[in-house]
């Protein structure tokens, strides 16, 4: 049966509102990848997290795997996929072209070897800026197993974006892969060989149920995904402060303290000495900040705190915040 070279679903042409759909099997892409290719147009998925779960649950223990990450859209746990393997893994963080120049990539390996005794390896990449591909190439062909190495990772962490720059710069293949900005583009296990040594396979991504992207409609997301490095924005605050994140959460400092935010910068902030009026249907989250840690919202991005103290997010009910140990 043909599959869509764009997202891997089976192509069928009886059910229109069904993955796979096209008008001729005669054609590479699906009506779906078709839409998104030409008219970014976007139809979301019916099939749930678990489906995607038991996918990755089928692959051999045998295999290499490039674990996907994007370094502003971090997971929470990354040991929701590294307990459910015993396959070697290694972690290709994305989208370095997003944070500061400045930042040291050596501590920042080390940040997340310290996750999992699974990881074998890291690699810093970026898509767009074609960065430390060779890299990448090397450690994949170093640790690889056997013929076939699985790509996995959560939705929207640039798997497909960095498997279409790897046809581009080590084939004479097109690349075709379908990349969107919305959730779960891959669909199925898609096959994109390499050379005769060398195969991957790009799984669906899981969805991040508490991430803010999940509940976002697309002029939304264009606000909250960043396309470019973001610039931080620092905050000394001296007495009770409220910060505005646009429309999508508010950050309430009691006490005196020295933020520094890593929004998307298309983002509208505005800090007020006296409260507005919160939204009725944000929740409220209050940290106590043992300081040189960052509060994240999932989804929007994180603040650094540097000194010990009070800290109060209010966000949509359906999204996760948290503290963790300071990325930067």
């Amino acid at each position: 049966m043909n599959s869509c070279h764009g997202c891997g679903a089976i192509l069928q042409t009886d059910e229109k509102e069904k993955e796979g759909y096209t008008t001729s099997l005669e054609n590479r892409f699906c009506e779906r990848c078709f839409r998104i290719k030409n008219y970014n147009e976007y139809q979301k998925s019916t099939k749930g997290k678990e489906v995607f779960l038991e996918n990755l649950k089928t692959i051999e223990p045998s295999h290499l795997m490039v674990l996907v990450v994007d370094l502003f859209q971090i997971p929470k746990n990354l040991e929701e996929i590294t307990t459910l393997f015993s396959n070697p893994i290694l972690l290709v963080l994305t989208k370095r072209d997003l944070l500061p120049v400045s930042l040291y990539e050596e501590k920042l390996k080390n940040y997340f070897l310290e996750e999992s005794k699974q990881i074998v390896d890291t690699v810093i990449i970026s898509s767009s800026r074609n960065y430390h591909f060779d890299e990448l190439m090397e450690k994949i062909r170093k640790y690889q197993t056997s013929k076939e190495v699985y790509v996995i990772g959560y939705t929207n962490a640039g798997k497909s974006s960095m498997i279409n720059r790897i046809l581009l710069d080590y084939t004479q293949k097109i690349p075709e892969i379908t990349t969107s900005m919305l959730p779960r583009t891959t669909l199925e296990n898609l096959e994109i060989e390499i050379d005769s040594h060398f195969t991957l396979i790009d799984t669906p991504g899981l969805l991040d149920e508490k991430s803010l992207l999940v509940h976002l409609e697309e002029k939304d997301l264009k606000k909250v995904m960043p396309k470019k490095m973001i610039r931080p924005l620092s905050y000394q605050v001296k007495e009770p402060q409220w910060i505005y994140l646009d429309r999508y959460g508010v950050v309430e400092c009691p006490e005196e303290n020295d933020l520094i935010f890593y929004f998307s910068n298309t983002l509208e902030m505005t800090r007020y000495r006296k409260n507005k009026e919160i939204p009725k249907d944000f929740v409220k989250h209050s940290f106590s900040m043992q300081g040189r840690e960052d509060v994240v919202i999932d989804g929007l991005g994180f603040i650094k705190v540097m000194r010990p103290g009070n800290l109060i997010i209010y966000t949509y009910p359906e999204v996760d915040v948290y503290v963790r140990k300071s990325l930067i």
